[in-house]
């Protein structure tokens, strides 16, 4: 194999920084972060955005529109700097997902977060989780009293996914105690909020019905 695609490819980008790790899985810490940003987009709209100092990126999107972000984080980088804020990737976690994918894709969302806030970038973590077991690990690396950014699409109408949702909302909610609230989607009653601040942000669908709205 050239030596070459091994250095720049391999190795788990281990070879382009290395981080203290928090847990049983040695995650990568994202420092606490705020923004007054009230303009996200997908990160599948993000090469074509005209006004990047005013918007933030989102990752709310299907996995295969940013596993290039890991692949190659480099040549992301001077992109994404050009955005007011980035939240984190948000690697599915699902619970029919085996348990090691689930923790791997913890770890990503974490190595990208720290390598942007290595780069200068303002970087809020989304926050996700699978079901109870997935506490031991889904909150590793996060910061407290921070803001933090969660989806709950396509979650509410299904009885056992949404049972998930709010307990680990709940969980996430004691354990971090956020400051701020980046929202897609909606929140049940169940979740207990306790007065911290919401900011909603529009969903892919949210948006086309809105852009097809100011086009008459």
């Amino acid at each position: 194999m050239n030596s070459r695609y091994r250095l720049l490819r391999n190795w788990e980008n281990l070879q382009r920084a290395t981080f203290d790790g928090v847990g049983k899985y040695d995650v990568p810490q994202i420092f606490p972060a705020d923004t007054d940003c009230d303009l996200w987009i997908g990160f599948n709209f993000a090469k074509t955005c005209e006004d990047r100092e005013n918007h933030g990126v989102h990752f709310f999107v299907d996995d295969y529109q940013f596993n290039r972000l890991w692949t190659d984080p480099d040549r992301y980088v001077p992109m994404l700097k050009q955005f007011r804020a980035v939240l984190t990737p948000d690697f599915s976690t699902y619970t029919d997902f085996p348990m090691a994918l689930q923790i791997y894709n913890h770890y990503r969302k974490h190595w990208l977060g720290a390598y942007w806030q290595l780069n200068d970038m303002t970087v809020i973590p989304t926050i996700s989780w699978g079901d109870e077991d997935s506490y031991e690990w889904c909150f590793d690396g996060e910061p407290r009293n921070s803001t933090l950014a969660i989806s709950s699409v396509g979650i509410m109408n299904d009885p056992e996914a949404k049972r998930l949702f709010v307990a680990g909302f709940n969980e996430m909610m004691s354990r971090l105690n956020p400051t701020r609230i980046i929202l897609q989607g909606e929140l049940s009653e169940e979740c207990e909020v306790d007065g911290t601040e919401v900011v909603k942000i529009e969903s892919f669908q949210e948006r086309l019905r809105n852009l097809r709205k100011a086009g008459g």
